[in-house]
């Protein structure tokens, strides 16, 4: 399944209708919560808002995520391993107060199972494709394991 969320606070009638255009070309169902947007989709499953006891299992048993660039749904999307796709709110189309989830999916864009789409057709692209997920890697771990592993190195040839 595939889980379009807009979070809560603000509509995004944008992202819902783009997905909601191609939503029958997809192999695999779509749920979208649509938040308080005005638009009505016609091929897929809406839902309003997903009530916080549910949101785990929902996005648990999604296969792909489709979101707005909020900080939250990346790293909801990032602690159950989901690769998410980022539609970024954009404000001179009225959909933010500024550009600051521009400046979101800038900082995000290449990091293992984030992608970042500037248009319906990225997005669309993105749905048809079988996306990586983000590792599973602590970063931390991984700095350890490599500093470790040069301090052996090292202590080694003195």
């Amino acid at each position: 399944m595939i889980l379009v969320t807009v979070g809560t606070q603000l509509p995004f009638d944008r992202l819902v209708k783009a997905v909601d255009t191609f939503a029958k070309d997809l192999s695999r169902p779509v749920l979208a919560q649509i938040g308080k947007g005005t638009y009505t989709p016609q091929n897929m499953k809406w839902i309003k808002n997903i009530e916080p006891a549910d949101f785990d299992k929902v996005f648990f048993d999604a296969s792909v995520i489709v979101s707005h660039a909020g900080i939250g749904t990346v790293l909801t999307a990032k602690r159950f391993g989901k690769p998410i796709i980022l539609v970024p709110r954009q404000a001179s189309l009225g959909e933010h107060r500024n550009d600051h989830q521009l400046a979101t999916v800038g900082q995000l864009a290449g990091r293992p199972g984030i992608y970042v789409a500037h248009t319906d057709e990225d997005l669309k692209n993105y749905l048809l494709d079988d996306l990586d997920s983000p590792s599973h890697e602590d970063p931390s771990e991984v700095g350890r394991t490599s500093l470790v592993k040069y301090l052996k190195g090292y202590l080694a040839t003195v």
